[in-house]
């Protein structure tokens, strides 16, 4: 096997480039993994605009689906050819938040090596790897730490593309439902329609909700939304969201608002429709202070329940949510809008940050086939 590889890299701010590098060495707890297909998300975009704060030179992504290479001494149930995916949160299981039951924060709270606090701080994405502290899966090969706990095989007969979002996209947007306390019958709302948006408004029909509503302001997102699960759909270009949801709920608002997308706009509709006693599930990452109108909030007095996420990770999580797509009960294949190859990355980051052609998510293919 060659000893280079091609890899996606953050060179500077508004520069991400394909250069070689080499394949990295496996540990005894590790995997590596051939990259059939990957993706380009939000965070990397993030990423390329100095938005987010990464080492130059780091290879960026974190959705893989590819082939088992070679794997470490200790990693046991697996084989060399299997075909897999791995989360794009890829857990320990051994820190405090994972056996707090919280591995999406593995890593946290950063420790000196006597297990005193290094930082007396919380870093929220610490649980977050690939791409972000470790190399990441925009290459030909990605080194997976951990593999005992994160790889998961995929079944036989599913393509590359129909599991492509299960790493990130679905496990993110069906915690978004999952968080949002859905009972059978219940009037969601799903804020934003892009990917996550998508993949919640679909977690809320597998939930038992039995009136979604759908809010984009891009129609077709929205026929797509419809596809998946959504009963009512709202252009906000075109209505008052708020008030047309209290109508639709002759007043008592939705049991449960799904915020995808990070603005102050939406998380104060997602409040002000919410019903007394009812759940905002929050997926949206902002980037700003948030503010709470009082009025909505019923003065800290309405029984509302406030919940966040990050993508849930591991072997468990990523075997379910195959199961999920293998038993067709979601197809999240049509969000796969276009491909490329590695080597044409640079114009495929262009077409997704600029959202032109109807993107929603991008396949990465870097190797011929």
């Amino acid at each position: 096997m060659t000893q280079m590889m091609k890899a996606a890299v953050f060179i500077e701010k508004d520069r991400i480039e394909v250069v070689d590098k080499k394949i990295p060495d496996v540990g005894p707890n590790d995997a590596l993994i051939r990259i059939t297909t990957t993706t380009i998300c939000g965070t990397d975009v993030h990423i390329l605009k100095g938005e987010y704060p990464v080492a130059k030179g780091l290879t960026v992504g974190h959705e893989p689906v590819g082939i088992i290479e070679k794997l470490g001494s200790n990693v046991k149930g697996y084989h060399e050819g299997q075909r897999v995916i791995a989360g794009a949160i890829c857990p320990s299981f051994t820190s405090y938040p994972c056996q707090d039951g919280f591995p999406s924060q593995d890593g946290s709270y950063l420790l000196n090596e006597d297990g005193t606090c290094s930082c007396h701080g919380y870093k929220a994405t610490a649980g977050w790897r690939f791409g972000n502290i470790i190399d990441g899966t925009q290459a030909e090969y990605v080194l997976v730490p951990d593999a005992q706990a994160n790889l998961a095989p995929i079944p036989d007969g599913l393509t590359d593309e129909e599991v492509l979002m299960c790493p990130d996209i679905m496990s993110t947007g069906f915690v978004g439902a999952e968080n949002a306390n859905i009972k059978i019958g219940d009037i969601v709302a799903v804020f934003a329609q892009g990917p996550i948006g998508l993949c919640a408004t679909a977690g809320a029909k597998l939930r038992g909700a039995s009136v979604i509503i759908a809010i984009d302001g891009n129609d077709e997102r929205l026929a797509i939304a419809k596809s998946l699960g959504a009963t009512v759909t709202l252009n906000f270009r075109n209505c008052d969201v708020v008030d047309e949801i209290m109508k639709l709920t002759a007043g008592r608002g939705v049991d449960s608002a799904i915020e995808a997308l990070g603005s102050q706009r939406t998380f104060e509709q997602a409040l002000a429709i919410l019903k007394p006693g009812g759940t905002l599930s929050s997926l949206g990452v902002y980037s700003n202070d948030l503010t709470i109108p009082l009025k909505y909030f019923a003065a800290g007095l309405g029984d509302h329940t406030i919940r966040t996420a990050l993508c849930p990770g591991g072997k468990e999580r990523m075997r379910r949510l195959l199961n999920v797509v293998n038993s067709g009960a979601v197809d999240l294949k049509p969000l796969v809008t276009h491909t490329y190859a590695l080597e044409d990355i640079v114009e495929a980051y262009d077409l997704f940050a600029n959202q032109r052609d109807g993107v929603l998510k991008v396949a990465i293919k870097p190797h011929k086939e």
